[in-house]
């Protein structure tokens, strides 16, 4: 349902608001629609003769059955000790193990922007389980 204050995907005050007001969530294009209408039911046959194709060295067609068997990694596990993170103060450490191994040449900085995030995260989620508790002792003292 359109939202009355919004007008041509703009708000109010001029801006324009976030998403596609003209298509509904999900909705696909009608040369995506065409072509699944056209391959609905073949796929069996169509898997079978790219796996003969495979078979018979094509090579692309060899390359595409491999991809869909093991398909590329987009993430590889980074071996790489942390330091023991036990409490929000432990982040420094952690963060300069980090940077060490960058620099020398351990880890990748794509790794270690990883593993940064995760060990922000780490002292966000322990930095408000200790507010939490701070909170809620002081709560407790009050009458």
């Amino acid at each position: 349902m359109p939202d009355p204050d919004r007008k041509n995907g703009r708000k109010t005050d001029g801006t324009f608001s976030k998403g596609n007001p003209g298509k509904p969530r999900g909705a696909r294009h009608k040369a995506t629609q065409a072509a699944l209408a056209l391959i609905d039911g073949e796929g069996e046959a169509l898997t079978r003769k790219a796996i003969d194709m495979a078979l018979a060295g094509d090579t692309v067609a060899l390359r595409l059955c491999l991809e869909r068997l093991a398909p590329p990694r987009k993430d590889a596990p980074v071996r790489f000790t942390l330091p023991p993170m036990e409490g929000a103060e432990n982040a420094a450490e952690a963060m300069g193990a980090i940077l060490a191994s960058v620099a020398s040449g351990d880890l990748a900085p794509s790794e270690a922007t990883s593993l940064a995030g995760l060990v922000e995260v780490y002292r966000k989620t322990l930095e408000t389980t200790e507010l939490e508790a701070r909170l809620k002792a002081l709560e407790e003292r009050q009458p």
